[in-house]
């Protein structure tokens, strides 16, 4: 064990230089109007880019303009779903004001261009917390409303769950209030819409209290996960988070991750992780991982075991507070780049599904660096819903080649995954690169028709666009 400790720590230090990937537009070299997402992979040239910081400025914009209009926040969607080709692109980072905080009945009101990070700044000397919300804070809330996202959350499910109300701009320039019971149709269409309907330009969520969470570590076999899951993880009202990562390249193992309410001293007493922290020790891990041969062994046999901590206990904003600078590994974008994608299973079809992705994986060499496995309730309501039932998903981050042909093979592997997950009942998730087919899209989203319709009516003219609308939906 110590000499493969000294091959693996000499391995790390040799890695990469540790430029990571980033929202930031001069990280790719691009002019203005070359919109990049995170991975790199899908340039897109825009006409023309604005970044308001009014409401008035983007119902004025959108009602003058007469052609395409795009929408973008921080840019980690991964195929195209915040641009189109000749546009007129709204660039919304700087349209992040927090408008109200409301400590006695828990609510807060944000423009839709803030980030949760500053969120959580605002909110945790209150010792309030974020419901619900992705793993990594770096996510602007519009971005966020647009793709419905969930996060570890367990007794929850998708950001909707969490949304007391938004407002939205439409196509003629207009500004509308929405909630579950006032416009519901536009509410339940603009989350979860890709910017198809309209600009969400102000949110208001429900929070939650902010309280000290205990770390919980095992390691099982994948046959065991969903008993253990039921048994133990899904109706304990002390657990907060909770994700299971599965082993590549045999599939077979999983670690549990999960944290529960305590009581216990805190090992970390940081509210949230500092801004500005230089990562380096995972993003090179995860190069290692993805491109030695023995990576996969190292992280199983050496990696975890050396930086798992034999206690942790921290405020749940701390765990809430994860930058994406600590995931993204130092390969260079232009002929590697880390990608996601996400399959949605009924909790029923668990052991029916995880065998064929399993085949598929090994069967297609898929450069797999990991697979958690999530929970979420059902969201019925969102006409876009990847939950219409109570679901495991299995996030999958992988690592591939820039090349044409690593392109149409991860095409390839990606459309067979898509089948599997509608064959037992399930779907996949829109945020990711745009592999699946329109009768697979139509498949895994059976609202798509209703929210066709309502699109057609309330942008006649198809203003709201991006790559994901181009290839989905045909007026």
């Amino acid at each position: 064990m110590r000499l493969i400790r000294r091959l693996y720590l000499k391995a790390f230090f040799l890695a990469l230089s540790s430029a990571v990937l980033s929202d930031d537009p001069k990280a790719f070299g691009q002019s203005n109007t070359l919109i990049h997402n995170i991975t790199g992979l899908n340039p897109i040239q825009v006409d023309r880019v604005i970044e308001p910081e009014t409401t008035e400025e983007i119902k004025e914009a959108v009602k003058k303009h007469a052609g395409s209009i795009s929408i973008g926040g921080a840019r980690y969607s991964m195929g195209g779903q915040i641009a189109t080709e000749h546009s007129l692109h709204f660039d919304m980072r700087r349209f992040n004001k927090i408008i109200s905080l409301d400590p006695f009945y828990r609510t807060i009101t944000v423009q839709s261009g803030v980030r949760w990070r500053d969120i959580l700044e605002a909110i945790d000397p209150l010792n309030l917390s974020i419901r619900i919300m992705q793993t990594y804070a770096n996510f602007t809330v519009g971005g966020s409303l647009g793709v419905n996202v969930h996060g570890r959350y367990i007794g929850e499910g998708a950001l909707v769950r969490s949304v007391a109300s938004i407002k939205v701009v439409l196509a003629d320039g207009s500004e509308v209030f929405a909630s579950p019971k006032v416009h519901s149709d536009i509410f339940n269409s603009a989350i979860g819409g890709y910017g198809g309907i309209g600009i969400i330009t102000e949110a208001t969520f429900n929070l939650t209290a902010n309280e000290k969470v205990k770390l919980e570590s095992e390691l099982i076999t994948l046959d065991h996960y969903k008993k253990t899951f039921y048994d133990q993880i899904r109706n304990d009202p002390k657990v907060v988070f909770h994700n299971g990562d599965i082993y590549p390249p045999n599939f077979q193992d999983v670690r549990l991750f999960t944290w529960r309410k305590t009581d216990e001293e805190l090992t970390n007493s940081q509210r949230l992780i500092p801004r500005g922290e230089k990562y380096w020790l995972k993003p090179q891990a995860i190069s290692i991982i993805s491109t030695l041969p023995f990576g996969a062994k190292l992280r199983s046999n050496v990696l975890e075991p050396l930086t798992l901590p034999k206690k942790t206990v921290v405020w749940r904003n701390y765990e809430a507070s994860y930058d994406v600078g600590e995931l993204e590994p130092s390969t260079p974008r232009q002929l590697w780049t880390y990608a996601l994608q996400e399959y949605f299973v009924p909790v029923e079809a668990f052991d029916r599904f995880v065998p064929r992705m399993r085949k598929i994986l090994r069967d297609s060499s898929a450069n797999i660096v990991n697979i958690s496995i999530r929970h979420a309730l059902p969201d019925t309501d969102t006409f876009l819903s990847w939950a219409p039932h109570e679901v495991f998903s299995f996030v999958i981050y992988y690592k591939q080649s820039t090349s044409k042909n690593a392109q149409k093979t991860v095409g390839e592997w990606t459309r067979k995954l898509i089948d599997e997950a509608i064959a037992v009942g399930g779907s996949y998730y829109l945020p990711y690169q745009i592999h699946a087919t329109t009768q697979q899209f139509k498949k895994a989203y059976n609202g798509y028709q209703r929210f066709f319709d309502l699109k057609a009516q309330l942008d006649p003219s198809n203003k709201f666009r991006n790559k994901l609308w181009d290839t989905y939906y045909r007026p």
